[in-house]
């Protein structure tokens, strides 16, 4: 930082200039907007700076906009310093984090300095002139690898299908609008979608803009990345994510802030990444829950995006082969422009959906409802011609509980309204929501009966079984657990393409965006369990799954005639798997709107959820219970409807019961009345009730 501000007397007040200031504030101070500091020199709004707030030290960023000027200089206090080798934060990335933090309901310094990378926050004026020397050198050494790369790199880009080539037509014609509709790409799977992304950043970056690209899961950004650094050997790339070490994530940060970094490839942090020269933002698999940020600022990365685009002026594609209902249906509304790949590259076909009907199942020993015979012969025939299966089962672990045949007793968790699952591979019961793990026990700990079984299937179990099945099979489990350590679910996945992998069972982990050229069949085992869930987006998200599994079948044309995805269902004449038999997105989509529109549910409505957790559940009631009180007093409330609390889904973790009050309003601007005056007296009443342990709003709920 510069040389540390001198003290300023109380009698010299003239001297100073008065600036915002946005800290990070505790949430229950209820101070939700910039600060007033005092300064010996005027600063740039974006400027960071070093403050004092109570007895501690914090970074601050100078806000744009005029001090209050309601309280007295002289009760003013000074910055401490000012971190004046970096170029402020541009007026745009300031609006974005204000309109963040005013959606979402929380304050600006704690949007703000969130999505900036923690290392930031410790450097001093010193450490900052070394970080920025040695991003110039690395910049520079990339900058000489990339061109003799680009040099080398005589791979050309493959020739655009006529549908490719019509898309990037309009989106060309989108680059040079002055202020482009956001662009939803509605393509099936393998149908090039990342081949129009690639395209279409080309021309961004010919014209010296920078190009932001977001991805779901961490998973996905290695092979995004090494796409487009294939295509891109001579430009700048960095990725940004939550896997990065804080020393890379800030080297990439400044790369991107500085604008040597031309190409951001992300997760949903990085829609907040500072890129001064921003011309395309990209959000693949936009239809992905992971957008949707989960604790604290619980932001949608790809609404956020779409925001970003609409501010900077610049095209934003949201790209999916089963779009979320909210963009299918501004699409419909014309607030988005439609474009489609309706064709598999190649021409090759969609893979054949089988639905088998477990009714039909004979009841003969041997025989289970994940292994059915059918299944066991199509991976063998698979297996003969020395093709590729995949099995799909959401569910991790070896079994899901574990069951005492004399004692009705179950493997649930202590802490929490939820069973432990049993992970055979250690031999351990482990709580997937608060992390409780202990041996399995050898006998019941209730009635002694050494006969304890497994209950249900997991892909732990379900990997052992194939194995048994097949013994001279190789087959491999992506999930969490069998990927928790660092470069485990690379070499997995270079298994599977290099073909080390006959039989493949995962989680959804598996099913998003990966390029599996030799996998002929897909089964989806046990899906059922959504169709019936309280939450209305489960029928959407599990055709998501099943779409997004099933397009990894059949994506090398020469084998797509032959491709199959199963589903074993117990109920088949359900119109979602109706829908699925003939990759019909579109008549699901209408389907499921028609009853979203009836039933008053997003996007016909806007929603947002009041979550409190307290030592016992009768303290996060009472809390929810005089909040909506509050709320029915307000003039606000004639446009909203406040339903009574209920329990979560799973009501108790860790010894914390958790309750959620749902908020609906036919207005998204009634909404925002409502919450913007409601929230200083939900803090006010934090402080009433003291068995309350923490609170949150979350707009535009995902998961209820």
């Amino acid at each position: 930082m510069s040389e540390p501000v001198a003290d300023a007397s109380a009698d010299q007040p003239a001297a100073m200039v008065r600036l915002r200031v946005a800290v990070d504030t505790p949430q229950h101070s209820g101070l939700t907007g910039p600060l007033d500091y005092l300064s010996p020199q005027p600063l740039a709004p974006g400027s960071l700076v070093r403050v004092p707030l109570g007895r501690r030290e914090l970074m601050g960023i100078v806000w744009p906009g005029e001090p209050s000027g309601d309280t007295d200089p002289a009760l003013l206090r000074p910055i401490l310093s000012a971190l004046d080798g970096l170029p402020p934060l541009s007026a745009a990335w300031c609006q974005l984090v204000e309109f963040a933090a005013s959606y979402y309901q929380r304050s600006v310094g704690e949007v703000a300095l969130s999505v900036l990378p923690p290392q930031l926050r410790e450097l001093d004026g010193q450490k900052l002139k070394l970080r920025l020397k040695r991003v110039a050198k690395l910049g520079a050494e990339s900058r000489g690898a990339q061109a003799e790369a680009g040099r080398a790199a005589a791979a050309q880009p493959p020739e655009l299908s006529p549908a490719q080539a019509e898309v990037l037509r309009q989106l060309d014609e989108m680059l040079t609008s002055p202020a482009p509709a956001p662009v939803l790409l509605y393509g099936i799977t393998g149908s090039g979608k990342t081949e129009v992304y690639l395209r279409a950043a080309e021309h961004a970056l010919q014209q010296g803009r920078q190009v932001l690209v977001l991805v779901p899961e961490i998973n996905l950004t290695p092979q995004l990345e090494a796409r487009f650094a294939e295509r891109f050997a001579d430009r700048s790339i960095v990725s940004l994510h939550s896997g990065l070490t804080p020393a890379l994530r800030l080297r990439h940060w400044l790369a991107a802030h500085l604008g040597e970094a031309e190409l951001v490839l992300g997760t949903r942090l990085a829609v907040f990444a500072s890129m001064p020269r921003l011309g395309l933002i990209v959000v693949d698999e936009e239809h992905d829950p992971s957008y949707k940020q989960q604790d604290g600022a619980r932001y949608s990365a790809r609404d956020l995006a779409v925001y970003r685009a609409h501010l900077e002026k610049l095209p934003v594609i949201l790209g999916s082969a089963t779009p979320s209902l909210e963009s299918w249906q501004r699409a419909n509304e014309g607030r988005y422009k439609r474009l489609a790949l309706p064709g598999r590259i190649g021409g090759g076909a969609l893979p054949k959906v089988r639905l088998f009907d477990m009714k039909l199942l004979p009841l003969s020993k041997g025989v289970t409802t994940a292994l059915t015979r059918p299944l066991i012969e199509a991976l063998r025939s698979r297996l003969e011609r020395g093709e590729q299966s995949l099995i799909f089962l959401n569910r991790r672990g070896y079994a899901p509980v574990l069951h005492c045949g004399e004692c009705n007793w179950k493997s649930d968790c202590p802490h929490c309204s939820a069973w432990r699952v049993f992970h055979k591979g250690d031999r351990t019961l482990r709580c997937h929501h608060c992390g409780f793990t202990e041996r399995v026990p050898s006998a019941c700990p209730t009635c002694g009966n050494q006969d304890i079984a497994p209950l249900g299937r997991g892909t732990e179990r379900l990997e052992e079984q194939l194995a048994e099945t097949f013994p001279e099979a190789r087959v491999a489990r992506i999930d969490a657990d069998s990927t928790k350590h660092k470069g485990q679910l690379e070499a997995q996945l270079q298994a599977v393409h290099a073909g080390e992998v006959d039989i493949l069972v995962g989680t959804q982990m598996i099913t998003k965006g990966h390029d599996f050229r030799g996998i002929t069949l897909v089964a989806a085992i046990n899906p059922d369990g959504a169709l019936f869930s309280s939450d209305f987006r489960a029928p959407e998200r599990l055709f998501a799954l099943l779409m997004q599994a099933g397009g990894r079948a059949g994506r090398d044309a020469a084998q797509a005639a032959r491709s199959e995805m199963w589903v074993q269902t117990w109920h088949p004449e359900h119109a979602l798997y109706k829908a699925l038999a003939k990759h019909d997105f579109e008549a699901f989509a209408a389907s499921q709107l028609a009853e979203r529109e009836s039933a008053g549910l997003p996007p016909y409505a806007h929603l947002a959820l009041l979550r409190a957790e307290g030592r016992t559940a009768e303290a996060a009631k009472g809390f929810l219970d005089a909040a909506a009180a509050f709320a029915q007093q307000m003039p606000e409330a004639a446009q909203v409807l406040v339903y009574p609390c209920i329990p979560m889904s799973v009501a108790r973790v860790a010894n914390v019961e958790r309750m959620q009050m749902l908020v609906e309003a036919s207005n998204r601007s009634a909404l925002q009345r409502l919450l913007w005056h409601w929230m200083p007296e939900l803090h006010a009443l934090k402080r009433e009730h003291k068995g309350l342990l923490r609170w949150a709003v979350d707009v535009d709920p995902l998961a209820i």
